[in-house]
């Protein structure tokens, strides 16, 4: 079974092929960073138009590189949501159309269960077991998840403001980094003065695993504006250091919350996916929190970690053969929750 993957939900073009028997055979990627950095953000249209120039070409790329014809795809799996209306449509549109010209079934994928089960890309022995817990953080979520299975999801926690990765964007944007600004950030933090700045570790005081990281930026743009009013300008160690201090914030605070939901659940495994997922900052702290509670932690590699057509595929493939398809109707869900996901 050979399940062609179609991943349009932003700024990047997605397509892969995998297969039952070899797993993955054909993975191309196209970036959009470069047509959105002069505005500072995603514009919604031109990503949109630019995922119409170039899924076609890529799907051709991905069967040259398979070496495989259309008559060889057995399904085809896009993604349905969540993400910017504008974009899924064009990747379902094409996925539909070619599933229907192709005469093979197809199904719409839900963006964040690829991302929780990136990491099963990998060899077996690295593949997590279920049950675990999952982190997914990326540039518009942060969630963390209770996973008996397939499907089977139960949400313990998330933002109720910026998500992880947002927040990065937006401190780094606030000291003068060209977006997407988050790696950018996280590399200036490694040539910091450590302990020189200390940011709070938002809602670690109280019970709960919901986040919320805007005031943390707050506090970052504060700091930004005070060493200005009194030096006029910032130094390349005052960024590094209000970098390193934002940093060791998010990741204390991811970990903190992770423990939690360890402890709630009383699984010993742990996965984190998402964008913010290849942070090697936060894979140390994670480790280390694991190695502290003789636990395990999981990670994709570090090009599934940003959306990629791969994890699509992979989940379409599961999915489709476990029976489901979705009908012709062009439908996506930009917002969308995994819990109303079957369960195989």
């Amino acid at each position: 079974m050979k399940i062609l993957g179609i991943e349009t939900s932003c700024d990047e073009t997605g397509v892969a092929i995998y297969d039952e028997q070899q797993g993955l055979i054909a993975n191309q990627l196209y970036s959009q960073i470069a047509l959105h950095a002069d505005y500072g953000g995603v514009v919604p249209e031109l990503a949109s138009r630019d995922h119409i120039r170039k899924t076609l070409p890529l799907i051709q790329q991905a069967l040259q590189q398979a070496n495989l014809t259309a008559q060889d795809i057995d399904g085809i799996a896009y993604t349905a949501g969540p993400g910017l209306v504008g974009a899924l449509l064009v990747g379902t549109t094409i996925a539909r159309s070619l599933a229907y010209a192709w005469n093979i079934p197809a199904i719409g994928v839900h963006h964040m269960e690829g991302h929780l089960l990136a990491p099963m890309l990998e060899l077996p022995e690295n593949r997590p077991q279920f049950p675990f817990v999952a982190l997914l953080v990326s540039g518009g979520h942060t969630q963390l998840v209770q996973v008996e299975g397939v499907g089977r999801y139960q949400l313990l926690g998330e933002s109720i403001d910026d998500a992880a990765g947002e927040a990065f964007d937006k401190t780094a944007k606030l000291l003068g980094l060209d977006y997407p600004g988050g790696a950018a950030l996280s590399r200036l933090a490694g040539k910091s003065t450590a302990g020189r700045f200390l940011f709070p570790k938002p809602m670690t005081d109280r019970p709960g695993l919901d986040f919320s990281f805007s005031g943390l930026k707050t506090a970052a743009a504060n700091t930004i504006n005070q060493l200005i009013k009194q030096q006029g300008e910032l130094s390349e160690q005052d960024k590094a250091d209000i970098a390193h201090a934002f940093q060791i914030s998010v990741v204390d605070t991811l970990a903190i919350k992770c423990k939690r939901a360890l402890t709630q659940t009383g699984y010993n495994r742990l996965v984190i996916a998402g964008g913010v997922s290849a942070n090697q900052q936060l894979r140390q702290g994670l480790q280390q929190l694991m190695q502290q509670l003789k636990g395990q932690v999981f990670y994709p590699a570090p090009q599934f970690c940003t959306d990629n057509g791969a994890m699509i595929a992979y989940v379409g493939f599961l999915r489709l053969k476990n029976g489901e398809q979705s009908d012709l109707a062009i439908e996506v869900k930009p917002r969308w929750s995994m819990t109303e996901l079957a369960s195989i």
